[in-house]
């Protein structure tokens, strides 16, 4: 992505190396940078930034682990990966959860997911072609 990216995503996090970290490894994202609380990612598609939450904030916000997972969110973003069965695997190693559910798209198949800090996001990976 050359240049200022021209749309992205903020995630707020207890502990953003951790979160970075995960995204870096799950969506295939690189760090640009990093500084006073803020990882810079990003792939091909998009720019993450992950922020840590102020620590008086942070505080009073328990992690657990497994995460919980949060449901209330007014959005959710999707990443798409080769396999959702490998990245699943990675996600676990990682502190995360792959739901089992899936979902037919148009060329995809899509999964439910939740980050180390409990966020649902989506995974898209390209429908496997039936045996012959």
């Amino acid at each position: 992505m050359p240049g200022p990216a021209r749309a992205g995503l903020f995630i707020y996090a207890v502990d953003a190396p951790r979160l970075a970290a995960f995204y870096e490894a799950v969506a295939g994202m690189r760090q640009l940078h990093q500084a006073d609380g803020l990882w810079v990612l990003e792939s091909p598609d998009i720019q993450l930034l992950v922020h840590a939450i102020p620590a008086p904030i942070a505080a009073q916000i328990t992690l657990t682990t497994p995460p919980q997972r949060r449901e209330d969110a007014t959005l959710k973003f999707f990443f798409s990966v080769d396999n959702l069965d490998l990245t699943g695997v990675q996600i676990q190693r990682l502190g995360g959860a792959l739901f089992s559910e899936r979902w037919p798209g148009p060329g995809f198949t899509i999964a439910n997911a939740m980050d180390t800090e409990g966020n649902v996001f989506q995974l898209r990976a390209p429908m496997k072609a039936p045996d012959a």
